[in-house]
């Protein structure tokens, strides 16, 4: 069977980028058991309620929802077990010091396939109040609103 290349993704979380000020974004790989990985080739996960901790030196991925593999025997996992984070020991340091601040949590912003191995794309995130929220939302309506503006001006139906 051909080694995979390039990046696939299984499962992003859109809200996140919604809920969330993005500070600083880190890529990690996931200690998995074999159904876990059937699983996710199949394109089913879930990072809607998804977060990581950090314990005791580790980055833990919790409340990440893995559906049973159909095929898996008496071998299969729980579907929301805690997820070992592979970081390098600087990384989990600086998020170590970054998470003593007020306000800052991890937040699992997408999960992929890079080159065969399953990764995370985790962010340190401070969360956005309502305010924030729609402030964001009022801002994107009118860049798209000038990007139709433009694109009518630039075929001539202005």
């Amino acid at each position: 069977m051909p080694k995979e290349v390039g990046r696939k993704v299984i499962a992003s979380n859109r809200k996140a980028r919604h809920d969330y000020a993005i500070v600083d974004t880190y890529e990690a790989g996931v200690v998995l058991v074999g159904t876990e990985v059937k699983s996710l080739r199949l394109g089913r996960a879930s990072l809607v309620d998804a977060f990581a901790t950090v314990d005791d030196g580790e980055v833990w991925l919790r409340n990440l929802h893995i559906p049973e593999y159909f095929q898996g025997t008496w071998t299969n996992h729980t579907p929301r077990r805690n997820r070992k984070l592979l970081l390098h020991r600087r990384e989990i340091e600086r998020l170590i010091g970054k998470l003593k601040e007020s306000g800052l949590s991890l937040v699992p912003l997408s999960m992929y396939f890079n080159d065969g191995k399953v990764k995370i794309e985790l962010a340190l995130a401070r969360g956005k109040k309502a305010y924030d929220k729609r402030h964001d939302l009022a801002k994107r309506d009118a860049q798209r609103e000038v990007a139709k503006v433009a694109g009518r001006i630039r075929k001539g139906k202005w």
